[in-house]
């Protein structure tokens, strides 16, 4: 079963902090620049939607943002993880599931299963050698998805506010009465602060097609290195749920960060530097063990 480590962060970036904090860093992996921003692209699948992405070639290994739930690949985090692998001179590779921002398809119509099909696409088709995924909220449940299914394309993992199977969970856990109003209305409204309407809308269907893609009830088959980063302040995905993926994945190299501040998005400023210095100690561990 896997190690884990409870640590505010791993021994590369434990340096950094004692050698000054985040500021003492040099600032151009973090600025980067806007001008070569990369440009949409879409990719046309036999039969399913087209998916938008942005690309930027480089070194391996490359690095592939998967967002949340509603959310897409303009976000703050996956700004600052291209201007950061372009200043590495790494591969980086960003884009939107069926149904998001700019891909075709319905978010409504759309399913875990819809979405890991996305991942599996991109992985085999766009990006070239092992990548380190990195996952936000529900993209941390389909970062999962994709290791299990590519264990060969996966170099790490980085699970931010990691939501694996917290849909299934939150639902079955509501009372029984409550659950029954729902399945009899055939829809679940969710409350969030993250959508213009106020609430997440998810069908019956939905949540039984999510319970086949549960990885939480067994060991979990990833042997690469893995990277969890939760916010306590977490009001959306528990941070026990992190806690939960690092005792279930086989894995040696697992670490558990916590941060006491921290709230579902992570996308304050210290929080994407965390991220990004996290990615840099992988990038350097894999590296050194090449």
């Amino acid at each position: 079963m896997a190690a884990v480590a409870l640590r505010s962060c791993r021994r590369g970036l434990s340096q950094i902090l004692s050698n000054g904090g985040f500021a003492a860093l040099s600032t151009k992996r973090l600025e980067g620049d806007r001008r070569h921003k990369s440009t949409v692209q879409y990719a046309s699948r036999p039969d399913l939607p087209k998916l938008a992405y942005r690309r930027v070639k480089g070194k391996s290994p490359g690095v592939v943002f998967l967002p949340g739930y509603g959310s897409n690949m303009n976000g703050q985090k996956a700004e600052a993880l291209e201007e950061f692998c372009r200043s590495l001179g790494h591969s980086y590779l960003r884009f939107d599931y069926t149904g998001h921002g700019a891909s075709e398809g319905v978010l409504a119509e759309g399913t875990i299963g819809t979405w890991k099909k996305d991942v599996l696409y991109v992985l085999d088709e766009l990006a070239e050698g092992p990548q380190i995924l990195v996952g936000s909220s529900i993209g941390g449940w389909l970062m999962l998805l994709a290791a299990i299914a590519r264990p060969e394309k996966t170099a790490a993992l980085v699970g931010i506010s990691t939501a694996a199977d917290h849909l299934v969970t939150a639902f079955n856990t509501l009372p029984l009465e409550i659950r029954k109003e729902f399945e009899e209305k055939g829809e679940w409204t969710v409350p969030t602060k993250h959508s213009e309407e106020g609430l997440y809308k998810f069908n019956m269907d939905f949540l039984r097609e999510a319970e086949n893609h549960c990885v939480l009830q067994s060991p979990i088959p990833i042997t690469c290195p893995v990277r969890l980063i939760h916010g306590l302040k977490d009001e959306d995905v528990p941070w026990h749920i992190s806690m939960q993926v690092a005792e279930r994945v086989l894995s040696p190299d697992v670490d558990v960060i916590l941060r006491r501040h921290g709230q579902h998005r992570m996308s304050e400023k210290d929080d994407i530097k965390l991220m990004v210095y996290t990615i840099d100690d992988l990038i350097d561990k894999l590296t050194t063990l090449v």
